[in-house]
């Protein structure tokens, strides 16, 4: 985009020149008609914004000259132009531009010469006129005398509006890349396991937002400020990264959970490797003893005037707590344990609720910015 226009165009400019009346023969002559633009006098008139131009001559010069009895000189030419067009691309591809057509005197200065536009229609626009990717919603014709120097200049200017069709950047560009979005959700259903899929998935979903984001920014001119379209492709980034960051995530919980597993097992085996021995050692100690040794053998039940068992009982308290609400969110937390070896699974299972819920926020704030700001650049 280098912020031009081209445009095709007839130009048509009228002026009375006293030298040039003629009889009309009683009103049978009624124009003479010339096709050599150099044997009258001509405004100096030229396009201020022009980048570049040229005439049309096939089959011949496309260029008429009449000259009436009463002096006036009507000046007909067509033209194709390429004007600059200064744009703000802030909110791109959501915007309206203005681009202007100027039409200034070179050398004369409003003391010798002053353009006036036509009354009534003075610009006219072809019917049927189809641009590929904007629509002509309106122009508007006003004065732009310039002042330098050398003195005051007269000039002419037409703005037109255009406003920029959507419906193109919406298939090329915003489905394509929540497309991508939700593709690198696909790695949250995935097995733990499952590493190549997983890494595969994100990198690949990664690479392709950020080939088309380069796309999308070579197309346009490099600007000091951000565009609606930068926002938008930004986002979209960060939660494909963001998707392959909890991937990371989930291989390092679950790996931690692994080893902290396997050392309670190891620990576990050990205790219960002591415990074996310690039973061992004491059986043998058992039989090492005295045959003809008595045990003391101690009633297990209280008659009831013990007083032990009177003091128990007046201890005995009963202690009742009132049952709580229940919380959604920890009830369904609590399906998955907080064992070390299932955290990895839990991150997994919260971002699939996470990530969907937040760029589902950023879209409903992202639309309704940008298109509220279009309406306001509309009524303006």
């Amino acid at each position: 985009m280098a912020q031009e226009y081209s445009v095709q165009l007839t130009f048509r400019e009228q002026w009375t020149d006293e030298r040039l009346k003629f009889d009309d023969i009683q009103g049978r002559l009624k124009y003479l008609t010339l096709t050599e633009a150099n044997r009258v006098w001509m405004p100096d008139l030229f396009f201020s914004n022009e980048k570049e131009g040229h005439f049309h001559n096939i089959i011949m010069p496309n260029v008429y000259i009449r000259i009436f009895p009463n002096g006036s000189v009507l000046y007909s030419i067509r033209i194709s132009l390429t004007l600059a067009c200064p744009m703000n691309l802030k909110l791109y591809p959501l915007d309206r531009q203005i681009c202007s057509l100027r039409m200034a005197s070179y050398g004369w200065t409003t003391n010798d010469l002053v353009f006036l536009w036509k009354e009534g229609d003075p610009v006219q626009v072809v019917k049927n006129l189809h641009l590929p990717r904007f629509t002509l919603e309106k122009f508007l014709t006003d004065y732009c005398n310039s002042k330098t120097n050398t003195g005051e200049y007269s000039c002419l200017k037409v703005d037109l509006l255009f406003k920029r069709e959507f419906s193109y950047y919406l298939i090329q560009i915003y489905i394509p890349c929540c497309m991508l979005v939700i593709v690198s959700w696909v790695s949250f259903w995935l097995d733990q396991g499952a590493v190549p899929a997983r890494v595969s998935l994100g990198v690949t979903t990664l690479l392709t937002m950020a080939t088309q984001t380069s796309g999308i920014n070579a197309s346009l001119p490099p600007v000091s400020y951000t565009k609606a379209i930068d926002v938008w492709t930004g986002v979209c980034l960060t939660f494909v990264f963001g998707a392959l960051l909890e991937f990371a995530l989930v291989n390092y919980a679950s790996r931690s959970g692994s080893n902290k597993a396997n050392m309670h097992k190891e620990n576990m085996k050990k205790k219960r490797r002591d415990l074996e021995q310690a039973s061992l050692d004491a059986a043998s100690d058992l039989l090492d003893t005295d045959s003809n040794a008595t045990f003391a053998m101690k009633p297990l039940v209280r008659h009831p005037g013990d007083p032990l068992a009177l003091e128990k009982r007046l201890q005995c308290e009963v202690h009742m707590q009132a049952p709580k609400r229940p919380n959604c969110c920890k009830t369904w937390l609590s399906k998955f344990p907080t064992r070390q070896c299932s955290r990895s699974k839990r991150i997994d299972v919260i971002s699939r609720i996470t990530f969907p819920l937040v760029f589902a926020l950023f879209n409903l704030v992202y639309w309704s910015t940008y298109l509220f700001r279009e309406e306001e650049d509309e009524t303006f």
